[in-house]
């Protein structure tokens, strides 16, 4: 970073690791960060070597360099993806508070559903790979019931109107037939809400379990529900500079 530029607050914020971009915005809103000794505003921008800047009464420094956390986390169902929760449900904070560092969920995966879910502390990272322009695919294991035709794969896989919107095209795959059940591989790229049991209702479909196994090329593997680790060097790598193809 050049001296003397400079930048919106809430980029030096999460850069700094205090929390994402988004929640930096709130830190500021709720007028928890001082610029210079004035409660500083939502558009603000600093200079990262002059400008003293505090949150909560803590001081951050451009210079101070925290070592960035990338972790895989199995969230179990019945947890939700936030740092906290004003109706007391369980999150995803609760399984990580071992990890030395403050990290936060990038995306989402809803109260019901389990699988891989990506945290971290480092805001570029948490932005290329949710960054829309980057189609970072993702892939479920989805048992529907009471069983699904090929009209309704196609349906799913040319797309569907959800929400007054036209999904984006899903590659769907049968991995198991059963009596009263099956179970589907879906691949999106896209990361719109809740979008697998809302495409999955439209289609008259019930959805009692969904998983999601990869993000990209990392893959969720054996690790239990409720455990995390940190992602190599390499996962990183891989999700940062994720081709827009589907590898398998």
């Amino acid at each position: 970073m050049a001296k003397h530029e400079k930048v919106r607050l809430q980029k030096l914020m999460a850069d700094c690791g205090i929390a994402s971009r988004r929640k930096s915005e709130e830190l500021i809103a709720a007028g928890a960060v001082k610029v210079n000794g004035s409660v500083a505003k939502i558009g603000d921008k600093v200079d990262p070597m002059t400008d003293k800047v505090l949150v909560n009464g803590k001081r951050i420094s451009a210079g101070f360099k925290p070592k960035h956390y990338y972790i895989m986390l199995h969230k179990p169902r019945g947890y939700v993806t936030t740092m906290s929760d004003e109706l007391g449900r369980k999150c995803v904070a609760e399984l990580v508070k071992d990890v030395p560092a403050r990290v936060y969920p990038v995306g989402r995966l809803d109260r019901d559903s389990e699988g891989l879910l990506l945290m971290t502390n480092d805001g570029d990272f948490a932005n290329k790979v949710t960054h829309p322009a980057k189609h970072v695919y993702k892939v479920y294991r989805v048992t529907v019931r009471p069983g699904i035709t090929e009209e309704q794969i196609t349906q799913m896989c040319v797309g569907m109107m959800i929400d007054g919107r036209k999904t984006a095209p899903a590659e769907v795959r049968v991995v198991k037939r059963e009596p009263g059940r099956c179970v589907l591989e879906v691949i999106l790229r896209e990361g719109r809400n809740r979008q697998i049991r809302k495409m999955c209702e439209q289609l008259g479909l019930e959805v009692p379990r969904l998983k999601r196994v990869a993000i990209g090329q990392v893959k969720l593997g054996m690790l239990k529900p409720g455990s995390w680790r940190e992602l190599s060097s390499d996962e990183v790598r891989r999700l940062t500079a994720e081709p827009n193809t589907t590898v398998r």
